[in-house]
């Protein structure tokens, strides 16, 4: 069977480099899966679960945007931030909602800013359930 190689990248260092046999991202607007032969691409990632598929089950881990580029049997995924999604609790997502919720919006980059928190805040709370 053949495979890809998947590396999520953070500013910091590279989180994971890891050999599978499938690997679904979540895009800006839907999920995308990548097996191996996919076709080179480079696209936007939102807020959501990072599903990487091993012979013996799938890891996920929530990634918070970026980008994601499949070339060569590579899937590279550049991301701000990656968490396990065991790590993320209902509590966690309640008060990411909370901080969102409270930021002020009376100019329009509060606004963005706002939207863009609850947006990660309610990818949260569905990564949480």
């Amino acid at each position: 069977m053949s495979e890809l190689r998947c590396m999520v990248v953070t500013p910091e260092r590279t989180e994971l480099d890891v050999q599978t046999t499938g690997v679904t991202v979540p895009m800006f607007d839907g999920e995308m899966g990548i097996l191996p032969g996919h076709s080179p691409l480079v696209g936007r990632l939102g807020y959501g679960i990072l599903r990487i598929s091993e012979g013996s089950g799938t890891k996920e881990y929530f990634v918070e945007g970026g980008f994601v580029q499949v070339s060569g049997g590579i899937v590279s995924v550049l991301t701000d931030r990656v968490t396990a999604r065991s790590e993320i609790s209902g509590t966690v997502a309640s008060e990411a909602m909370s901080a969102a919720e409270q930021m002020p919006s009376t100019e329009p980059e509060q606004q963005a800013a706002r939207d863009k928190a609850l947006v990660r805040a309610r990818a949260l709370t569905r990564a949480a359930s």
